[in-house]
Order: structure tokens, then C-alpha cells, then sequence
């Protein structure tokens, strides 16, 4: 019986260590700067989707390939307009929380809010003046431009 439960404690020991030696979970995403740490898959695709649709752009208007690993690497900093992305999500946050009352980056609750496609409207670059009208407008003719398909939703994103 007691070399039973010198065993027993024996392994509940060595249980107990290998759970206080092991390593916490490293993040999903490295490199986060601008977006939560703890971003999980669904929300870091519903940005990433926004950017896309919001810009007219794939992933590597922002990111770089990596030849050596065959993938994309998305950590790296190599692509000035990673940074540019960043500059623009800071900016867009103090304009939502200074002019739409955007609290906590919670964008589906806000009434009004300005969004990457308010300036961008699917174009990698926001055009300085509005565009030419078509045709015939400004003369009485009834004319009808295509609209833009719309934007993905601006993303939910958790607090940092």
C-alpha cells in the first residue's frame, strides 16, 4: 500500500513540474503593432478581408513572399506599405473616436464612422479630386454611373 502511494505521489509530482517547466503559449501573430496581441483567426481575417475589399489589393500590396520558406511572411516589415497600413489604422482610430464617438474599436455599435473604404473606395490610392462625372451630367441629361460594389464590414476587433 505505502509503495502504491509513494508512486502515485512520485507521478503526481512529475505531472505537477512538467506543467510549471512548460511554456506558455506564444501569440498567434508576430509583429502586431497596431492590432491586438490576442486577435484570434476569425477577427484577423475579417481585418485582413476589410483591407483587401476596402483597397482593391492582395495580400502582398503589404506583406512579402519568402522564397527561402515558400510562404508568405507575414511578421516581416520589408514593405514600406505595412507601415503606411499602420500610420492609416492609427489615424482612422483617433478620427473615430474624436469625431464619431467610436469607443473601444467597436465599430458595429457606432452610428457613423470612417472606415479605410471612406477614402479609399476600392482603389490602393484615394483619389484627390472626385471623379469626372460621366457624360452628359450638368446639362439636365439623367445619367447613371455604376456604383462601387460595397466594402467588406469594417472588422470587431477585441481591446489591447
Amino acid at each position: 500500500m505505502k509503495k502504491t502511494a509513494l508512486i502515485v505521489s512520485a507521478f503526481a509530482g512529475m505531472i505537477a513540474l512538467s506543467f510549471a517547466f512548460t511554456k506558455a503559449d506564444e501569440p498567434r501573430y508576430k509583429n502586431l503593432k497596431v492590432l491586438p496581441k490576442n486577435i484570434n483567426k476569425q477577427q484577423m481575417d475579417s481585418v485582413m478581408h476589410h483591407f483587401t475589399g476596402s483597397l482593391g489589393v492582395k495580400c502582398n500590396y503589404c506583406h512579402v513572399y519568402n522564397e527561402a520558406q515558400k510562404s508568405m511572411d507575414f511578421a516581416s516589415d520589408a514593405n514600406e506599405n505595412k507601415g503606411v497600413a499602420r500610420d492609416m489604422m492609427r489615424m482612422t482610430k483617433k478620427i473615430n473616436q474624436k469625431y464619431f464617438d467610436v469607443k473601444n474599436i467597436k465599430s458595429l455599435e457606432a452610428d457613423l464612422e470612417m472606415t479605410c473604404y471612406t477614402c479609399h473606395n476600392g482603389k490602393a490610392h484615394p483619389g484627390k479630386w472626385p471623379a469626372k462625372g460621366p457624360q452628359g451630367q450638368g446639362n439636365g441629361q439623367k445619367t447613371q454611373a455604376a456604383s462601387p460594389p460595397p466594402p467588406t464590414p469594417a472588422p470587431v476587433m477585441p481591446q489591447n
